[in-house]
């Protein structure tokens, strides 16, 4: 068998952007079932990516009836713990787009229903996959940069604000910038790093420019009265070996450092950065030097011996784990991570105090 049997739950924009048509690149998804409360989404999306004898639903309940192998949660962020912790009980592996969920407590739940299960459960965080991520984590594991101390995870948009969908809604989504793209960026940090354990976090959240008008944001002016999350966030992290790491994210900012899913790291043996593509720097025979490498489709491939994108990638990660035939790369004990330290910043910038993980996890 070199197929799986999938149901789509939740088919907007996270679906049709990204999750839909990289199965269907990778050819080894046969989507069979569709589900949205909105009913005619997800008949347009069945007859743009599903089988001939797909079905639609409107309860997702109903769908993970069906005799699935795997189902992909592309809902909005409320709803990703319930449906995932659902669909892991009802036999089914699990691919959840990002945020792992809206807060530390559901996304435990989530892993407890993994291990219970015995299914596997992955988070979108497919920033992972791109060529430059892939290899910089090599040259980490590898211990090229030696300890890494130090790190920026930057996600910062000049004027991008989404104003489509339940982007803006708190109720629905949990969070603004920090928990949209901000968890790309924090994820891919700890990834390289390698490193899950922090010690406290102290962060800052601002509704700045939330009710500005003439806006010149690249998808329109957002309506002030909808704008409910925050314009920015930022986070200062140290972890229990005393790394720290410097969090910021942001869908408008009066900047022109504009970096998205990107990471900088510095260690002592040498550092990386994604301002320019992916830059190696350190010191060799009394000198310093920075290195580029070439990581363009025609050069040496860097995982698997193939060229995918990093969407297709992370599909044919996630099917062939189902299939019994590798590993998932993102682990949702890693996402718990991710989650609570987005969660912490959140906390710190309501109390205006640091919030410290023994004490609110015990250590763990």
């Amino acid at each position: 068998m070199d197929k799986i049997r999938a149901g789509i739950i939740g088919c907007g924009g996270i679906a049709n952007g990204k999750h839909m048509p990289a199965a269907k690149e990778l050819g080894q998804v046969d989507m069979v079932a569709f589900c949205d409360i909105i009913k005619e989404r997800a008949e347009k999306a069945k007859e743009e990516y599903g089988t001939k004898d797909a079905l639609v639903f409107e309860d997702y309940k109903e769908l993970l009836k069906l005799d699935l192998d795997a189902v992909y949660v592309c809902t909005p962020n409320r709803s990703h713990s319930q449906i995932t912790v659902d669909a892991l009980h009802a036999g089914k592996h699990v691919m959840c787009e990002k945020p792992m969920a809206i807060n530390p407590q559901e996304a435990l739940l989530m892993c407890e229903a993994a291990k219970e299960s015995g299914k596997i459960l992955t988070i979108g965080y497919q920033n992972r996959f791109r060529p430059d991520s892939l290899y910089l984590k090599r040259a980490c594991d590898a211990g090229e940069l030696g300890e890494v101390y130090f790190a920026k995870a930057n996600a910062i948009r000049r004027r991008a604000v989404p104003t489509w969908g339940v982007f803006l809604n708190e109720y629905e989504q949990g969070g603004g910038p920090l928990i949209d793209i901000g968890t790309h960026a924090l994820d891919l940090t700890l990834w390289t790093m390698n490193n899950y354990k922090p010690k406290y976090v102290v962060g800052t959240v601002y509704h700045k420019l939330n009710n500005d008008r003439d806006t010149a944001n690249a998808w329109g002016d957002w309506d002030p009265e909808l704008f409910t999350v925050e314009d920015s966030a930022f986070g200062f992290i140290v972890m229990e070996n005393g790394a720290t790491i410097m969090l910021s994210a942001s869908w408008a900012l009066n900047t022109l450092e504009v970096e998205e899913a990107a990471t900088v790291l510095s260690g002592t043996k040498g550092g990386a950065d994604m301002h320019d593509g992916l830059r190696i720097n350190g010191v060799k025979y009394n000198r310093q030097y920075m290195e580029k490498p070439d990581l363009s489709a025609n050069n040496v491939d860097y995982y698997e011996g193939n060229n995918d994108s990093a969407q297709v990638l992370e599909q044919r990660t996630f099917v062939n784990a189902v299939l019994n035939k590798g590993q998932i790369t993102v682990k949702p004990e890693e996402a718990l991570v991710v989650t609570r330290i987005l969660d912490a910043v959140y906390e710190s910038a309501k109390s205006g105090k640091p919030v410290y993980f023994s004490d609110k996890y015990g250590g763990k």
